[in-house]
């Protein structure tokens, strides 16, 4: 990305200042490297982004922001529904409330050394992952709707979950104003044998090692220590969330000229919050995000059996499950003034600071855990939400490493048995049904992880509170 375009505010905050259409400045929060590193494409999509009817404050990209849909990959923008603002299907993206949760299990590295092939051979086995993978449950159209309506509370009732898991999720477990309805037949169709299901591209599941800790009260708040095991589960809504996002696109495409709106780039097919189509979509999307939480919820089911059955002392407690991928009403304080607006996080953690009546009580008084996932074979963070970062991007911070290079350029300078090799030299035991998907997934492809932490933590965004590295993976 160009420099000379920028307005530099410190080390870590860039603007790109009103200009033609926009009505709002974009905000990048990066490195110097990492703006220089970005693609020029980022800085249109985020001005694109300013441009769209009823924004305020600013178009935010986080410091792994890279070109995406529409709005760039880790892109935050928040939409006035009193003032013409917009919902925008490519603002929140194909995977629907894709996100991270973690589990902790009050076991050291030593429990696992002895099993740890055994355990990632069960885990794979039991856990199914890939391109179309279908799990054991199948679900009729009636217990689609019900799964749809109660996200991980319905995973509660069928036996899926503990219940002290729900404090521990975002909306406790279930989004309110899901319409299953909204939701075509076909898209609940692609979803009937998906639950409990990791899909493919950079989805996971890891065993990881707690190798650093950066605060020890916030670390012991959260139930991690030095040495400790946790493990980390990351997908989303899988086939039905993709069909959301292809089939209302489609439809705000040709509504957006009828409500006077242009689009700079059709990629950005919006419609009014307001309208019966932006209603209509935000029912459907929060469908999807209850989707995905009772995915997750089934995935954390299958690992505790797995678990249970090799390591019985492992406690498999979860730490939190926060979403990207959404669009969610919030209230925030923008120019002295509290204001309900739609934040749309797209590549993007929510990211609440001490103190907001969201967060569990337990860990209320020191901030929402942030999970931040790194690329295969590379160390992923626990952040937690900074004080004050409501005034910096709308308690939103990065979600992962970021992309550096497309997957198709990936395959051309990996090879999947490669980097299997390479990692299992370093002690990391990759599970995978395809090795064409690992080397997309190469940790070559992506930024410096820590990097894009460090400048969330000195940007106050979120503040770092461990630092883990995975021992076994099994990939998508």
């Amino acid at each position: 990305m160009d420099l000379n375009r920028l307005i530099q505010h410190s080390n870590f905050e860039w603007e790109i200042p009103t200009a033609g259409d926009m009505l709002v400045p974009v905000i990048i929060y990066a490195s110097e490297q990492l703006v220089r590193d970005m693609d020029d494409k980022v800085a249109i999509q985020a001005v694109n982004v300013a441009t769209l009817p009823g924004i305020v404050k600013a178009s935010y990209a986080m410091p792994d922001a890279h070109w995406g849909y529409g709005f760039p990959i880790g892109g935050v923008a928040a939409f006035d529904p009193d003032e013409g603002g917009v919902v925008s299907a490519g603002g929140v993206g194909f995977d629907i409330s894709c996100g991270v949760r973690t589990l902790l299990t009050g076991l050291q590295r030593h429990h696992i050394e002895a099993v740890k092939n055994k355990l990632a051979d069960d885990l794979y086995n039991t856990i199914p992952a890939g391109v179309g993978s279908t799990g054991g449950i199948h679900l009729k159209l009636r217990e689609m709707d019900d799964m749809l309506r109660g996200g991980a509370q319905w995973a509660l009732q069928r036996g899926f979950a503990r219940p002290e898991d729900m404090a521990r999720i975002e909306e406790a477990g279930c989004m309110a104003g899901a319409e299953p309805a909204q939701v075509s037949e076909h898209a609940k169709k692609r979803q009937q044998d998906e639950m409990g299901t990791l899909g493919s591209g950079n989805h996971y599941l890891e065993v990881q090692e707690v190798k650093d800790i950066y605060d020890t009260e916030v670390a012991a708040a959260f139930g991690i220590g030095l040495g400790d095991i946790v493990v980390s589960i990351h997908c989303g809504s899988r086939g039905l969330g993709h069909q959301i996002g292809t089939e209302f696109l489609k439809d705000m495409v040709i509504a957006a000229p009828q409500h006077g709106i242009h689009l700079p780039d059709r990629e950005l097919a919006c419609a009014p919050i307001n309208s019966p189509l932006g209603q209509k979509y935000l029912g459907a999307m929060r469908a999807a995000i209850n989707c995905a939480l009772a995915n997750r919820q089934i995935l954390t089911h299958l690992t505790r059996c797995v678990f249970e059955k090799l390591l019985p002392d492992a406690t498999m407690s979860l730490l939190y499950d926060v979403s990207h991928n959404t669009c969610k009403l919030e209230e925030h304080l923008i120019d002295g003034q509290r204001r309900k607006v739609y934040v749309h996080r797209k590549g993007a953690t929510r990211a609440f600071g001490p103190g907001h009546p969201d967060i569990p009580e337990a860990l209320r008084n020191v901030g929402q855990p942030v999970l931040i996932g790194g690329s295969m074979g590379t160390a992923s963070y626990i952040l937690v939400g900074a004080k004050d970062n409501d005034q910096r991007s709308f308690s939103s911070a990065c979600h992962g490493a970021g992309r550096a290079m497309s997957r198709h350029a990936a395959v051309k300078q990996w090879r999947g048995r490669t980097v299997v090799d390479d990692l299992a030299s370093r002690g990391i035991v990759v599970r995978s049904p395809s090795l064409r998907g690992v080397a997309e997934e190469a940790p070559g492809a992506y930024k410096d992880v820590s990097e894009v932490v460090e400048v969330a933590d000195r940007a106050g965004l979120a503040n770092k509170v461990a630092r883990v590295e995975p021992l076994i993976c099994i990939k998508g």
